[in-house]
């Protein structure tokens, strides 16, 4: 049985973590899927959105699988959670939009993913949180950097010292998630409708928005607008927006051409 199930439709790719009976846990084995499916991705050009969820109705993921954690060393410890790390990095910068619909629990590493995604979308039965403090642990995927960034220092100081958990009322009040909360039957319709739009879009300018993202999130004002206007101009000159602009002014759907992988 295959710990991520990948199923395409179009432009679309949903990604199902597949360890219902582990509450989709993300052991090193779902970890390396992951990182698979990113680089599959990023060479089929035709996918211009991701979902990724978790199997069965009760979790996204709960995080890290204790049982492959207990009892490491530091040195073996390490060298887990930077693999960890390296993959959600992969996934944050992956060159097309990731939606997490988030359909239980996503705690720990789980809430983590949801953080390295470009949306999320919630179900009423989502609960999100970092309790790692709780086991005398603290998160070790990304969760203390990516956390304060997305909802502010102090907000994401209460969550992981406390442990709090957030429903996904409180997710879409904190911008963690774009839209309301949605009844569980609904949560994948949602978040297709938003990746259908996302695939409706120029996919180069797709990518540069997200690497103008990216390039950005840190960087002092003027350095991300030097950025921002180099892909700006880039675009503007394309052949993408071209068409874009002749679809606009024809009143017609644009017909975005793939764009293409990297060495082809």
């Amino acid at each position: 049985m295959s710990v991520l199930i990948s199923e395409r439709a179009g432009a679309i790719t949903t990604l199902t973590i597949n360890r219902p009976e582990a509450l989709n846990a993300l052991n090193a084995e779902v970890l390396e899927a992951l990182t698979d499916a990113a680089v599959e991705t990023s060479r089929t050009p035709a996918v211009r959105a991701v979902i990724i969820t978790g199997a069965g109705e009760k979790a996204f993921s709960a995080g890290a699988d204790l049982k492959e954690l207990a009892g490491m060393g530091p040195d073996r410890a390490h060298e887990m959670l930077s693999s960890g790390q390296r993959v959600f990095r992969s996934l944050e910068r992956s060159s097309v939009p990731i939606i997490a619909a988030v359909n239980g629990v996503a705690l720990g590493g789980g809430f983590e993913l949801v953080l390295a995604s470009t949306l999320a979308v919630c179900s009423t039965r989502a609960s999100l949180g970092l309790p790692e403090s709780g086991l005398g642990l603290i998160p070790g995927y990304g969760g203390t950097q990516r956390l304060p960034r997305a909802i502010g220092q102090r907000a994401a100081a209460h969550l992981m010292l406390t442990g709090t958990r957030l429903d996904g009322n409180r997710a879409y009040e904190l911008g963690l998630s774009p839209t309301p909360p949605v009844e569980p039957g609904d949560l994948l319709s949602t978040a297709t409708a938003i990746a259908q739009k996302l695939a409706e879009q120029g996919p180069l300018a797709v990518r540069a928005i997200l690497h103008a993202l990216e390039a950005g999130r840190d960087a002092p004002l003027d350095v991300g607008l030097g950025v921002e206007t180099g892909l700006a101009a880039l675009a503007l000159a394309g052949a993408e927006s071209n068409e874009g602009i002749a679809a606009f002014l024809e009143r017609r759907p644009a017909r975005f051409a793939d764009p293409k992988v990297a060495g082809s």
